[in-house]
């Protein structure tokens, strides 16, 4: 039970204190107004626009994780495609995908990577090497992630658009607090700074602004925390399967080696399980037979989240972004999006995990 609470405390900490941090900064308008931003620098072009929304998505997920992305980056590209009356699916597609595919980078851009740490740090493993092994992976994937978003969308980012978003109105000191704060705290995650402490002091440091400027916004933040209980209770009992020998088939589905084919094997079974379970305990499922080296691990977590894509359940982010698009009078048919989902995993599943070196 101790290695459990020390494994999954500080990740559940990080959730509910990140979301905070992602949320205050959406009600200051820090997303908004980046997004509005894009707008007006894209000259007009549909693709130019698409583009920069698809690397402000790349950084929201990999500086405040993929269910912030999907959560608050969601209705925000939603919005700035109906303003400009652009087709508004290639930047809801790009918004889900990016924040799965996009989730690799760092260890707080995904809740996976959090769960991965403590095994690669009992392997030797450096936040530092972390960082180095994933690199080459994340970038093949996010790169893959807007081909395959241009190919399938390719006649709906052609063209101009004449309206430019309306600017909105924001309190300027949480605004520009807000912006400080989500730009500072991607440069500390990086360095190697304990994520929860990091995501502490900015939800605080936030949430502080907020009670002087505008005390009304925070009765709108919702920590989640049930979200953050499930959690912490489905990793105690898998652990406690795992303690009793429960999962131990599960070495004989992901096989052994660090060859390519080994590494796809690994990869390709932790995406088909998070497809059939969720991916939060595909990897706790997963993560036992492949915690023996840096480069199986970092497979397992390829496949957990690039692979995530098919099905709704796969990722939490998956069913917070139809959640999102549903409000905005999207209607995402489920089985298409499956179908464009496996072709995206398949290819960045794929792409990924051959880039581990």
């Amino acid at each position: 039970m101790d290695e459990v609470l020390h494994q999954v405390l500080p990740v559940a900490v990080f959730l509910v204190a990140i979301t905070v941090t992602a949320e205050v900064a959406q009600l200051a308008g820090v997303f908004d107004v980046a997004a509005h931003g894009l707008a007006r620098r894209a000259r007009h072009r549909v693709v130019l626009l698409w583009l920069l929304f698809a690397l402000l998505a790349v950084g929201c997920t990999i500086v405040l994780s993929l269910d912030t992305t999907a959560v608050l980056l969601t209705p925000v590209g939603l919005a700035v495609a109906r303003q400009t009356g652009i087709a508004p699916m290639p930047f809801a597609l790009t918004t889900l995908w990016i924040a799965n595919t996009g989730s690799l980078l760092l260890p707080v851009s995904n809740l996976t990577n959090l769960l991965a740490v403590h095994r690669f740090e009992e392997l030797g493993a450096s936040h530092g090497d972390y960082v180095r092994t994933a690199a080459l992976p994340a970038v093949t994937a996010i790169v893959a992630t807007l081909v395959l978003v241009a190919c399938l969308q390719r006649r709906a980012l052609r063209g101009t658009y004449d309206v430019e978003p309306p600017p909105e109105p924001h309190d300027r000191v949480l605004l520009v607090v807000g912006a400080v704060v989500c730009l500072a705290i991607g440069p500390l995650f990086a360095a190697g700074l304990e994520p929860a402490a990091v995501a502490l002091c900015s939800a605080a440091v936030l949430l502080a602004v907020a009670l002087w400027r505008a005390p009304a916004l925070v009765r709108e933040v919702r920590p989640p925390w049930l979200m953050a209980g499930v959690f912490v209770l489905v990793s105690a009992l898998l652990r406690l399967a795992q303690a009793e020998g429960l999962l131990d088939w599960v070495a004989s589905l992901v096989g052994a080696g660090t060859g390519p084919l080994d590494l796809l094997h690994v990869s390709g079974s932790a995406a088909l399980t998070a497809n059939v379970v969720n991916n939060l305990p595909a990897y706790l499922v997963v993560e036992p037979a492949t915690a023996d080296d840096v480069r199986r691990l970092v497979a397992t977590l390829v496949g957990v989240n690039a692979g995530a894509l098919v099905t709704p359940w796969a990722s939490l982010a998956t069913l917070l972004w139809l959640q999102r698009c549903r409000s905005a009078g999207l209607e995402v048919p489920l089985l298409r999006l499956a179908g464009w989902g496996l072709l995206c995993a398949t290819v960045c599943v794929t792409a990924a995990t051959l880039a581990i070196r």
